[in-house]
């Protein structure tokens, strides 16, 4: 299901602006504090009236705002999680999520009850009250509530932003079931790159309430053409994977590109799971000749693809890895030493240990 977004409103402190087609599958709104995230999703939702825009979900026109058309918030079928659960106190579990199902009317649900509250895990909390939930259950009743309204489109607003990181682990497979399964499109508001990389098809990048660069999360992250707009702190690749094995000796899961092997620690998956890893552009070192008596256990083979010079001492190099970007964040000086350009051929070098849990996902 196609959703035409475009906004645009004047705060009195910044100029939002969006101008976006997209084909489903969960988008995430990037970007830092104050960039115009969550006004994104207030307009979508109804809450914000933008001084221009038109809103469109599959054949469902529900903002033109040059037609004088806004449709109510309560009648655009649009699902919204927040940043904490907002449950009713008084419902148990069950009693909240048949709320949802109520404000269905008569709309096809993506999945019926039964299934959803076994896809989120929640079973075992349905006779308890919103007060004996942990943050991370209470915020898998709000989106399980949020599912069974049968939205056309499902709004979460950095729905992990209040738990700590444990909370965040445990619940971060749920988004992944519910990205994969469902087939409800979602607009994901975060400021979390860890987040977004695991979680992303699609990735909206907004600074200061201006849409920087769309696409997919692998080329947004990479850079590609907003090299400049990835800050050092974000830069990274995104690679898909797929489980070959373990070594259960060592503590380490074998995954694989194409014939070549990608260390990562622990036992992640099943044998033939395909996962997706970040790899952030500084735990990347590159060289010319292939490297001999390093502890590092992931050397890939790579061609230099671009290199975009930063305004202090560093450069972001894109390479390609078997089809799939890499990025390496290395200073101007080691640019220049190693020669590097485009189509040059040399080995980046990852350390298996610098692969962390939190940076492989499904998908």
């Amino acid at each position: 299901m196609s959703i035409l977004l475009s906004l645009h409103h004047r705060f009195p402190d910044m100029e939002l602006s969006i101008d976006c087609t997209l084909e489903g599958g969960l988008t995430a709104i990037f970007g830092p504090s104050g960039a115009g995230k969550t006004s994104v999703l207030r307009a979508v939702a109804g809450l914000l009236h933008p001084d221009q825009g038109r809103l469109q979900i599959g054949e469902r026109l529900l903002l033109d705002t040059g037609a004088g058309i806004s449709v109510a918030t309560a009648d655009r079928r649009i699902g919204y999680v927040f940043q904490e659960p907002r449950l009713f106190p008084h419902m148990t579990v069950a009693a909240n999520l048949r709320y949802g199902e109520a404000r269905a009317k008569g709309h096809a649900l993506p999945l019926g009850f039964d299934p959803l509250v076994a896809l989120l895990g929640l079973g075992d909390l349905l006779k308890r009250r919103p007060a004996t939930l942990s943050g991370g259950e209470g915020q898998r009743v709000a989106l399980g509530r949020a599912l069974l309204s049968a939205p056309d489109l499902l709004l979460m607003d950095e729905p992990l932003s209040a738990l700590d990181t444990r909370r965040k682990a445990e619940l971060l497979p749920y988004f992944e079931r519910l990205r994969d399964q469902v087939g409800v499109p979602i607009l994901y508001v975060s400021h979390d790159v860890s987040e977004v990389a695991r979680l992303a098809d699609t990735v909206i990048l907004m600074e200061k309430g201006q849409m920087r660069a769309i696409g997919p999360a692998a080329d947004v992250f990479a850079g590609g053409e907003t090299g400049d707009q990835i800050s050092r702190d974000v830069a990274g690749a995104i690679l898909h994977v797929i489980v070959a094995g373990y070594d259960e000796r060592d503590g380490l899961t074998e995954a694989r590109i194409g014939q070549h092997p990608i260390w990562v620690p622990g036992r992640v998956g099943a044998v033939g799971d395909r996962l997706r890893l970040r790899l952030d552009a500084r735990d990347v070192m590159l060289m010319r000749e292939l490297p001999q008596g390093i502890s590092a256990l992931n050397v890939l083979p790579a061609t230099v693809l671009g290199i975009a010079a930063g305004p202090g001492s560093g450069a972001l190099v894109r390479l390609d890895h078997q089809g799939q970007a890499l990025v390496a964040r290395v200073t101007k000086r080691s640019v220049r030493a190693l020669g590097l350009k485009p189509g040059l051929a040399l080995h980046a070098i990852v350390k298996s240990m610098s692969v962390t849990q939190e940076r492989v996902g499904t998908g």
